[in-house]
């Protein structure tokens, strides 16, 4: 939408629908609203883009249940896994009893409550990090994600966590450990628990794998080279 000024120059104003472009991807809101709104247990479904942390613009959905009972954030979350990619999946579901609405029955998108982003929201029963690797993967996620007390159970994209933040949880945890930890395997294995086996799995084999130049001498003794 534009308007024109007395000068004859136009001043754009904002767009009509509800495209929003999230780290550097066009996404169209409405998109996500329709597939939520595929899942029988969703009645109502809107998608906004928030800022509620600086420079940290993230997805968060707003659910109208269909019934007494609510779906779970995880339901919903791996619902719409089956049908949209990764960055089109909201890092936060918030659930209420009625969408707000203006004077013209229209969905009042500013008066959409903040997301609770702490870890009290989730369903997963709180265990603490027991290991040395599970404490320093607890660390690592608290600091990315901006949360204390982040459980070995707590699925990390259910926590508020997005494609952007894995990158730099894998980023610090291939400094840390010093493993070859691809991305994808960080969404196989979004908990500190499955991670840490994974990772334990990788130090293991670095420590049992002989450096260039014990293989190098290896390989002359046994005639290869």
């Amino acid at each position: 939408m534009v308007r024109y000024l007395p000068d004859g120059t136009m001043e754009f104003l904002g767009r009509r629908d509800f495209q929003v472009k999230l780290r550097g991807i066009r996404i169209e809101l409405g998109e996500v609203e329709a597939t939520l709104c595929l899942h029988p247990s969703v009645s109502e479904a809107v998608v906004v883009a928030r800022e509620d942390r600086p420079g940290d613009m993230r997805l968060v959905a707003y659910v109208v249940a269909a019934a007494e009972s609510v779906p779970s954030t995880g339901v919903l979350r791996a619902f719409l896994q089956e049908k949209l990619p990764d960055y089109m999946i909201p890092s936060a579901f918030v659930f209420l009893d009625a969408l707000p609405l203006t004077a013209n029955r229209k969905v009042d998108r500013r008066a959409l409550p903040a997301p609770d982003l702490e870890r009290s929201r989730l369903e997963t029963k709180f265990v603490a990090p027991r290991t040395q690797v599970e404490k320093v993967l607890g660390k690592i996620w608290s600091e990315v994600l901006g949360l204390e007390g982040v459980g070995v159970h707590d699925n990390f994209f259910e926590l508020g966590g997005h494609s952007l933040l894995a990158t730099r949880v894998v980023s610090r945890i291939r400094q840390e450990f010093h493993v070859d930890l691809k991305l994808m395997d960080f969404f196989k294995m979004p908990t500190i628990a499955e991670l840490t086996k994974n990772i334990e799995g990788l130090l293991w084999i670095n420590a049992g794998r002989p450096s260039e130049e014990e293989a190098e001498l290896q390989d002359r003794e046994e005639g290869i080279v």
